[in-house]
């Protein structure tokens, strides 16, 4: 093969190395590399590394392809980006198939892109063990969100596709097991457009109202057969893991065989190594369960004949204690008989026994007159014994009158008024003990030993003005203005 345009034989050059030969514009010269390009790698297969992928918003796809030593180039068109089976993520190792072509207008060379797969089941390995530890970080496949399966279930929705031998073997178990209602959302299991499928089939069977046309399912079971790691790779996609955390109806996750593990089998509340395993999980099996309902209703059987018999044993044992009733009423009767025998003699020695204390009470009992007789002495001595005891004590009350009487006569007032004094009460009876207690011309009565008399302070309201004077003087005028008045007033001023 040659990579190089040849020359043109109507090129001739002349002998000074100038040629006459046309020129070609830089369109004509691109056009004839790109057909050169695109004829001699009209396909070819590169393994590399996806660098820098970028989805345009015209819905085109470009990266570059890069090994240890070189780069290259990728597109991948709109109409083929979709169909592809690996989605270009950067570091991820891939072959790509597609042609070579000249881009005249930056004079570069690139592949155009129809075909994806990753490289070897290394690089998806790695790819799937960074995905895996990034949503468990998140949380998703943590214990505590596990939902328990229900006992009975009576609706089960799977999510397989509706053509595969997958849905066929397990409706067949369903049916050898107990009796249920199956919803089918039939998807994709495999490419580009499984991942959204599954996820939307997920989401849709538990966003189902409970009371909608269709019975809302009591378990889900995603299931498809066993394949490769590209095969299994849609459910491994980080939309589909959601979905399933997500989901409030228990999940059984049965994809491939038991050997093969995928990233939803980590979210799934509950991992069968098959699908036909799942459905076993799922629903109990019919005849299993008969025998368990036939061994408890033996072994009930059982328990109430064993409980009847030793009931029976019970009662046969307390029926010979018993004695027999007519012996029983004989019995009961003989003691009776006793007990009334018993009581009568009892009545008849008590009643003897009053008799002889009531006769000895009645020798004791003094007559009547006898105790008037005795009661009347009694009673005269305690009269006489009451009136000295009463003439004593007037005689000593009477002598401490008369002492307490002689008291208060050598303690009363009116001996200080013998001796010349005379005791000064207001118009209320309340006796004047000092000058300032009555004002300027009361009225005050004075109690002299034989009488009294009333009599007017300072009739002429000099007496409380007045300075101090000796007594004799005092005297002498108290006596000059009683005789003034003498038989004018009666006063003692």
């Amino acid at each position: 093969m040659k990579d190089q345009i040849p020359p043109s034989s109507d090129m001739p050059p002349n002998g000074d190395g100038q040629t006459n030969a046309p020129f070609m514009s830089i369109s004509e010269l691109s056009s004839r590399l790109k057909a050169t390009v695109e004829g001699a790698f009209d396909y070819v297969r590169v393994r590399a590394e996806i660098s820098r992928p970028t989805h345009a918003p015209s819905g085109h796809l470009y990266f570059t392809l890069k090994d240890d030593r070189a780069t290259l180039a990728a597109v991948c068109w709109k109409t083929m980006a979709g169909n592809l089976a690996v989605q270009p993520e950067e570091g991820l190792e891939v072959i790509c198939s597609g042609k070579l072509t000249i881009y005249p207008g930056q004079s570069k060379y690139q592949i155009v892109v129809t075909q994806m797969e990753v490289a070897g089941e290394g690089a998806m390995l790695r790819q799937l063990e960074e995905r895996r530890r990034r949503l468990a970080a998140e949380g998703l496949f943590d214990a505590e969100l596990k939902k328990p399966l229900p006992q009975m279930p009576a609706v089960i929705g799977v999510v397989t596709s509706p053509t595969g031998a997958v849905i066929r073997d397990i409706l067949h178990r369903l049916r050898d097991r107990f009796g249920v209602h199956v919803l089918v959302w039939g998807t994709l299991v495999q490419g580009q457009n499984a991942a959204p499928q599954v996820a939307a089939a997920i989401r849709g069977f538990d966003a189902m109202p409970a009371d909608g046309a269709l019975p809302r399912p009591d378990v889900l079971i995603v299931a498809r057969g066993g394949g490769s790691l590209e095969d299994l790779w849609a459910f491994n996609e980080e939309e589909v893991v959601r979905a399933v955390a997500d989901c409030r109806i228990p999940v059984i996750s049965a994809i491939g065989h038991e050997t093969d593990t995928t990233l939803i089998d980590y979210a799934a509340d509950l991992r069968a190594p098959t699908p036909t395993a799942a459905a076993e999980m799922a629903v109990p099996v019919q005849a299993e369960l008969a025998a368990r309902i036939s061994e408890g209703q033996a072994r009930l059987q059982r328990a109430i004949a064993q409980r009847l018999e030793t009931a029976t044993a019970l009662l046969r044992s307390a029926g010979r204690a018993l004695l027999d009733p007519a012996e029983v009423i004989n019995r009961r009767g003989q003691a009776l008989d006793l007990a009334v025998a018993g009581l009568n003699g009892a009545l008849e020695t008590r009643l003897a026994a009053q008799e002889l204390r009531l006769a000895g009470l009645a020798g004791r009992i003094r007559p009547p007159e006898r105790r008037l007789v005795e009661v009347r002495a009694e009673l005269s001595r305690l009269g006489e014994r009451l009136v000295q005891v009463m003439d004593q004590s007037i005689v000593n009350r009477s002598q401490a009158l008369e002492g307490v009487s002689r008291l208060l006569q050598a303690n009363s007032f009116e001996r200080v008024l013998d001796r010349g004094f005379a005791l000064v009460t207001d118009a209320m009876g309340t006796p004047v003990k000092r000058s300032g207690d009555v004002g300027t011309g009361a009225v005050v009565t004075l109690r002299f030993a034989d009488a009294s008399r009333s009599a007017q302070l300072d009739p002429s309201g000099i007496g409380a003005s007045e300075s101090p004077q000796p007594k004799a003087v005092k005297d002498a005028k108290n006596n000059k203005v009683a005789k003034d008045n003498k038989g004018v007033q009666d006063t003692l001023f």
